[in-house]
């Protein structure tokens, strides 16, 4: 392995995202991940689509990186190997329902006996405790209760969720965060691991800015403004000429200065609606329809470079199909290829972040199920072929 983190060994034991893209993160930067999967069917995330030539494309994402081994936890001589190979390993990332691990004696106390330096991730729903740590949750359940999508959509909609899994994702990089936090007070404190208890809700609603601190000081209930916000006025999602969509925000009175230059419209400055931004919110819709009229009446890239030119901060709503060609994606190389045996080469998400001296890893394919059993249980644990052999008959690999 090389890269930031080579000399980390990272065992995966979680499904679908959160929990193991908290791993993905690390493994881009050159942990060894060695993802535990069930021997029948492995990660739920191979067969979610979209599936090309049977092999899930998002699999294919967010598998990179790794290693995988299959395991049954469930008997005991699966959960005697893991053992084994929690005493080689730094970190430990799961996401079972809470109290699932500590059943097959797989808890964190008994994990920690074995290693002590041990730094275990267990990522939940709401949380190891509390009144609703047993109930299932996924990422929109997550949403749902931190208050996120009670803010999202139009005011006479329904919520609305994200386009994507924000919940999960939001959830890994915590997830990752936390253990480089542990990481490094065990390498340079204690020399301890430690466990982290990781709820998802918990991981959105930090993000959730000033929700609940306007709630407890003012009593506001933040309701659903769809693309409209306190902190950008003009600022909406506004109709171009060709019938794509424009975001434009104005955060304060020197920002709409440049803004009414780039538009020709001085007089919108002596306007005694929107002489300050707190008046310009009060007529959002005024000024919203006066800038949604001006970049909708003329061909786009007119607007863009009036918008340039002025330095104001904008950018097309882009489809996958923009951001595909774009210059700057290209430029920045934000987005990688990966060659893959059944696949071909693969087009994602570059690793994030940029490091001038510890760059990422260079990216390997997702593994195939159980394709580095053998290599890990030899390597690892010194097992023999005969061995390996049984285990495989008896089903616990």
């Amino acid at each position: 392995m090389s890269g930031l983190l080579a000399g980390i060994r990272v065992l995966d034991l979680g499904t679908m995202i959160a929990g193991p893209v908290a791993a993905t993160l690390l493994a881009d930067f050159g942990a060894e991940v060695i993802k535990v999967e069930q021997p029948q069917g492995g990660d739920t995330i191979r067969s979610n689509g979209p599936i090309v030539d049977g092999q899930s494309l998002w699999w294919n994402v967010e598998g990179r990186n790794k290693r995988s081994i299959t395991l049954d936890l469930r008997v005991p001589e699966g959960q005697a190997l893991l053992r084994r190979l929690v005493e080689k390993a730094d970190v430990l990332v799961e996401n079972f329902r809470p109290g699932t691990l500590d059943r097959w004696g797989l808890g964190y106390p008994a994990l920690q006996a074995i290693n002590p330096r041990l730094v275990m991730l267990s990522v939940s729903g709401y949380g190891q405790t509390g009144p609703n740590a047993q109930r299932a949750a996924y990422d929109r359940i997550a949403l749902a209760f931190a208050g996120f999508l009670h803010i999202t959509g139009e005011p006479d909609g329904p919520p609305l969720r994200p386009g994507t899994a924000v919940a999960d994702y939001l959830g890994a990089l915590m997830g990752a965060f936390s253990i480089m936090l542990a990481l490094y007070h065990r390498d340079a404190r204690d020399g301890q691991g430690q466990y982290i208890d990781l709820a998802l809700f918990e991981a959105v609603f930090r993000f959730s800015d000033v929700l609940i601190t306007a709630y407890d000081k003012l009593g506001v209930v933040r309701q659903r403004r769809g693309n409209l916000h306190f902190a950008a006025a003009p600022g909406n999602h506004f109709r171009t000429q060709d019938g794509r969509y424009l975001v434009l925000t104005v955060s304060n009175d020197g920002v709409f200065r440049r803004l009414c230059e780039a538009m020709e419209r001085p007089e919108l400055l002596a306007d005694p609606r929107f002489t300050s931004h707190a008046l310009r919110w009060q007529h959002i819709d005024d000024i919203n329809a006066v800038v949604g009229n001006w970049i909708g009446g003329q061909p786009v890239p007119d607007i863009c470079a009036r918008l340039d030119r002025h330095g104001l901060a904008y950018s097309l709503v882009y489809s996958a199909a923009d951001i595909a060609v774009d210059p700057h994606y290209a430029a920045r190389e934000t987005i990688a290829t990966v060659a893959t045996r059944l696949l071909g080469d693969l087009k994602m998400p570059a690793p994030q972040p940029r490091m001038s001296a510890t760059p990422a890893a260079p990216l390997r394919p997702a593994p195939d199920l159980g394709q580095d059993t053998d290599a890990v249980l030899r390597e690892l644990l010194g097992m023999e072929r005969g061995d390996i052999d049984r285990l495989k008959e008896a089903g616990v690999v």
